[in-house]
């Protein structure tokens, strides 16, 4: 008998969830606790992971001198992009309002009162650590990023002598990405006591709004696919046919294993034969894979802003645009595997007080909406090589025929 994937039982616990749940009500509601267990194990990921992936990414790619004029070109690619993917999860998400006839807890909400009060200049202030300790026990965020930013920043400038601090760092996030592991093995446990504990006290009719809400995932990243990603093809002049080719193949692994990560050596290859140089898709595929997750941020923005509709909150503009600047730098640190996007949501559901119950009403659904955010992050990154590298000048034919021109736009590099 073929071993079951993690997915297969996380599927098999929320249907038992769901049926113990509409069933045995009592029961279910009494399973809360599985899931509020899981929850904190997931919390625990968060500070030693963010800190450790940001550094490492800022320290590794982020300096100027080691990626020059591609790494710029790069970068500002990278923001535009996933600030159209904010945006447009932003307004799926007040569009189609899914989270709205779910009834979570609202005594998690409470303290967004006085942040709905705030100043500006306020909140910009709090943004700054006094600790990055103290942020760390506190969940805070926008200050842990701001701290790792400007970690990261002097680990770069003070080049070899830094190099025991990032190395220290790279194990750290190779340590948390297994820990991470052993917690996700417990994923099926809470995800079924959560499932349980909702549709017993909530009733079966709460899992209409989560198809809803799957449903409005998929139109947007579908509208995101053609509208923008189609129109950075047509600006930068990608040949769409050869584009979808080479493309498709890496495209359905990372779908079918909802990770980019197994999909990255056939993407690397595929988009060198597609015609991107091997200097350009060696940089720019692995630094995507931390700063351009066109498909996990706007989930992030879709999803925090339901769980806030579930919770019976209103959040003004100013309050969604703060929490897309949250998202818009937490979502650098994202690790490229499984489910690794419900650490920042938990972390950003934290930071602006809505209730951590949405991270587990959300994991039941989440293998679902896993597979479609990170195939479009793996095409997103696809994508943004080519783009490189038209801008670069390159004409994207196949190898055969640039080698030549590849070999001679190299050495005037050098």
């Amino acid at each position: 008998m073929k071993k079951l994937s993690l997915t297969s039982w996380i599927f098999i616990a929320m249907a038992a969830g769901i049926a113990i749940g509409h069933f045995f009500p009592g029961f279910g509601r009494q399973l809360a606790f599985l899931g509020t267990i899981f929850l904190r194990l997931i919390k625990s990921i968060i500070a030693p992971l963010l800190f450790a992936t940001l550094v490492v990414g800022i320290a590794g790619s982020g300096s100027a001198k080691a990626m020059g004029r591609i790494g710029l070109k790069a970068i500002i690619y990278f923001e535009i992009v996933t600030t159209a993917a904010l945006f447009l999860g932003l307004a799926a998400v007040n569009l189609a309002r899914p989270g709205e006839g779910i009834s979570l807890e609202k005594a998690a909400v409470e303290n967004l009162a006085p942040q709905q009060q705030a100043t500006w200049t306020a909140v910009l202030e709090h943004t700054f650590p006094t600790s990055v300790i103290d942020a760390m026990a506190r969940g805070e965020v926008l200050q842990m990023v701001v701290f790792c930013f400007l970690f990261g920043t002097a680990c770069t400038m003070i080049g070899v002598r830094a190099e025991p601090v990032v190395r220290f760092l790279q194990s750290l996030a190779d340590v948390m990405f297994e820990y991470t592991k052993y917690v996700m093995y417990l994923a099926p446990v809470g995800v079924g006591g959560a499932m349980a504990a909702v549709v017993g006290s909530k009733g079966i009719g709460v899992l209409f709004g989560l198809g809803k809400l799957i449903l409005t995932l998929y139109v947007a990243l579908a509208i995101f696919v053609v509208c923008v990603l189609g129109a950075v093809a047509l600006i930068f002049r990608i040949p769409a046919k050869r584009f979808i080719q080479w493309v498709k193949e890496p495209y359905l692994l990372a779908f079918s294993t909802a990770s980019s990560e197994a999909a990255l050596p056939l993407a690397l290859e595929n988009m060198e034969r597609f015609g991107v140089p091997r200097h350009i898709v060696a940089f720019v595929l692995p630094t995507g894979y931390s700063f351009n997750l066109d498909g996990t941020t706007l989930y992030l923005s879709l999803a925090s802003v339901f769980v806030a509709q579930a919770a019976g909150v209103e959040l003004s503009i100013g309050q969604q645009l703060m929490m897309m600047l949250t998202l818009m730098l937490t979502s650098k640190g994202v690790a490229a595997v499984p489910r690794a996007s419900l650490i920042i949501l938990a972390g950003t559901l934290a930071t602006f007080g809505l209730p951590l119950e949405g991270v587990a009403l959300l994991l039941g659904v989440d293998t679902l909406m896993d597979m479609a955010r990170t195939s479009v992050n793996l095409l997103g990154n696809c994508l943004a090589s080519a783009v490189v590298a038209r801008w670069e000048g390159y004409d994207l034919a196949p190898p055969a025929e640039s080698l030549a021109e590849g070999l001679r736009a190299d050495a005037d590099s050098v």
